[in-house]
This record gives C-alpha cells, structure tokens and sequence, in this order.
C-alpha cells in the first residue's frame, strides 16, 4: 500500500515554520504496513491544491492532506475538497455542539459566524471528530483513493492521526506487515562500515533492506523487512542483526532510534552508578546540554563548567597561565588539565574536556581550523585526543560532540 502526504501552507514554503506533521504521519503509517510515497507542501492556493488531488488520485491508496482548515477566510480546504468532489457543505450538529461548548464554555464568549462555520462539512464526508479542536477531519474518498483532510495544528493533527485516522486505516485496508529494525553505530564512517559489513549486506534475503543514515559521528543501519508474515519478518531480522553484530559489535551502541548514544550512556552510568561532568570550551556546553536533555539525567550527571574566554580556564578551572602562554588555549596539555579541574570540582567519576578552534576566522591560536583536542579523566588517569573536523563551524563542534560522547562510553564500558 502507497499513501502519500501533502501540506497545505505558504508559512511552510517561505520557511516560516518547518514541517513536522510529514513526519509524524509517515511514522504512524508506516506502522500500520503503509509505505509513504510522496510528500509535498503546496500553497494556499485553489487551484494547486485541485491540481495536486488530482495529480495523486489512483496513483496512492491514501492521501493525507494537513493545513487550510480552521476559522479564518483563508483556510479553503474544506471548500476546494467540496469542488473536488462535486459536494456542498452542510453543518454537522455534533461539531457544532463541540464549537459552542469550547468558544462559549471555556472562552467564556458567543459565538461568531466564523466559529459556527467551523461545523460545516462536506455531505459525502465521513467526520473525524476532533476533541481537542474546533476543525473537524475529513475522510473522502473517489475511485480507488482514500482523502483524508486533517488541521494543520501539530496537536490537534496528532489526535486525529491516533484517534480517528490509523483506526479506520486498518478497519478499512488489508496492509502488508513492514518490520524495522535500527542499529546504531559511532565512531566510524559511513564508508568503512559498508566495506566492513559488503558480503553480509550482498546476502541479504530479497525481503530486507538496508539503509545507511549517516550522521556526524554516528551512523544509523536500519534494516526494513516487508512481508505477509510478521513473525517471519521478525525472525530473520534478528536473525542479520545477530550476524551483523559479530562484525561491527565495537561500534554498536544501541538498537533504538529512540535510544541515541546520551540515552545509552546515561543508563550505563546509572546502572554502574558511576556520574561525569563537563568543562568545554569550543563546544560552548553542548556536551553538558545533550547529557542533561536525557530524563534522570540528575543521577549521573554532576554539572559542568563553560569556559569559553581563557580567563574562565584560568579563574574557574585553575589552569596555569604560563601553560596557556607556552602551548597555547587549544593544546593537549589544556585540554586534560581542565578535565582533571572540573572532575575534581564536581567530584565526578569521569569529565570530558575539550578545547579547540572551530571557526570560521583563526584567531590568535597557532592550532588549525577545526583542530579539536577532547580530554577524558578518569579516577586513574587522564588521556586526550587530537582531532581535526575540518570546517564549517557546526560541523566541527556537532562532530566534537559525538566524538566526545563515543569517547566516554568505551570508557565507562571498561569499567
């Protein structure tokens, strides 16, 4: 089965706001065993929203239409959908009952005509009920495609999807089973693996695919089985998963796309009950802040010091001036003696430090662009590593990360 997604916005192709109900839909219907064909974003625009229909009917079994549907003059789905499928519009008791209930029972005024026109809906439609909205979905359906017409409001769209949309989806079609599986990898590139992993990735049955999501430092393996048999799918899928690993286990860091590689660590370190802290320079505390986003991540992780200018390296980690002067701020030296600093600050079991120039302009330093030293302390010694991520800026410092984060997990591993 194909389904294809189209939003409805001119916000959306002037870069106002990005896209996020594409995805969302996408992943809920690829549970289901429905593969997204297409995805578009198209302007508030008649005749290019009758186009598009047009265009997709019979090419997809399912088309998800988001946007153009709400309380103002320009919101035209409702009626393009109308002219598409030669209808008129009439008023739906129970979302009228709805409106009113929100407008003049939570916002405590009358309601307008525009509200009351929130209720109005196709006469061949099937009415989506939307409990945390005012804009009803719609599903339509023409020769042998399905229309469905959601909010393009991010939460009122996700209940609908969730609710109203996957339900009648499988009610309605017969989907063929589609299994995935992610492997999540760091340390080595893209490249290396696919020339490590060649011969186990040529036999593959026909019904698994192979992806490479590269990422800087990571690199995402995501197997895709689809079949009529699911618990066939899902036996050879961990039948390569365990093949696999005997050929990369020393880059596997986890097999959860949910679960990226803070995920992973915070619970190693929970489990060991070991903690860390940071002291970063040219990543401007975006280690400390990846740490910190993980829920629980109090257990673990005992703080960090952002010491972005020399004086902070000098007056809040102890940094010898001299040290500073002889070898320069982006050195080995620096690097490991801000990592022994803040360890001991924080009384940690483990910091990271890093140090480095990220760009885009030399400066004063002697180290090269995109020269990064990273320093890991442990209870028993320090040790640092020199890197060079070359440029633009946001690649360095999102590569210094990972690279950091790669670091301290084998680590922590040994212990």
């Amino acid at each position: 089965m194909k389904a294809a997604i189209v939003t409805i916005g001119d916000e959306i192709l002037i870069g106002q706001i990005v896209d996020t109900n594409s995805s969302y839909i996408a992943k809920a219907l690829d549970k289901i065993g429905i593969a997204t064909h297409e995805m578009l974003s198209i302007s508030d625009d008649k005749k290019h929203i009758l186009n598009t229909l047009n265009l997709l009917q019979n090419k997809v079994d399912v088309v998800i239409v988001t946007g153009g549907l709400g309380p103002t003059k320009d919101d035209i789905t409702k009626k393009t959908f109308c002219d598409y499928f030669e209808d008129n519009l009439i008023e739906n008791e129970e979302v009228l009952f709805h409106v009113k209930s929100i407008i003049e029972g939570i916002y405590k005024r009358p309601i307008t005509q525009i509200n009351r026109d929130q209720a109005l809906v196709p006469t061949k439609a099937k009415v989506l009920f939307n409990k945390v909205g005012t804009a009803p979905g719609m599903w339509m359906e023409k020769e042998n495609t399905v229309f469905i017409s959601l909010p393009g409001v991010p939460y009122e769209m996700k209940y609908l999807v969730d609710n109203e949309v996957i339900p009648n989806l499988v009610q309605k079609f017969e989907r063929p089973y589609i299994v995935h599986q992610t492997i999540m990898t760091y340390g080595r590139g893209e490249s290396m693996i696919a020339e490590q992993i060649e011969e186990w990735e040529d036999n593959l049955p026909q019904f698994i695919k192979l992806a490479y999501l590269p990422s800087p430092g990571k690199v995402r393996l995501r197997l895709t089985a689809r079949g009529t048999n699911e618990e066939l799918l899902r036996n050879e899928i961990n039948n390569q998963v365990q093949k696999l690993d005997l050929l990369i286990h020393d880059i596997i860091v986890g097999y959860n796309e949910d679960e990226p590689i803070e995920v992973v660590l915070g619970r190693l370190l929970t489990d060991k009950n070991l903690t860390i802290a940071t002291a970063e320079s040219c990543t401007g505390g975006k280690i400390a802040a990846t740490l910190s986003a993980v829920p629980g991540a109090s257990n673990y992780f005992k703080g960090s010091v952002v010491s972005y200018a020399t004086q902070a390296k000098t007056n809040v980690l102890g940094v010898a001036n001299e040290l500073i002067i002889e070898l320069g701020v982006v050195s080995a030296e620096v690097a490991m003696e801000m990592a022994k600093s803040v360890q001991k600050i924080m009384a940690s079991d483990f910091a990271i430090a890093t140090t480095g120039n990220a760009g885009p302009t030399k400066g004063d330093d002697i180290a090269e662009l995109g020269t990064v030293f990273i320093a890991i302390a442990t209870k028993s010694e320090v040790y640092v590593e020199e890197f060079n991520f070359g440029q633009p800026r946001e690649k360095v410092i999102d590569r210094a990360v990972s690279k950091a984060l790669e670091l301290i997990y084998k680590e922590i591993l040994k212990k």
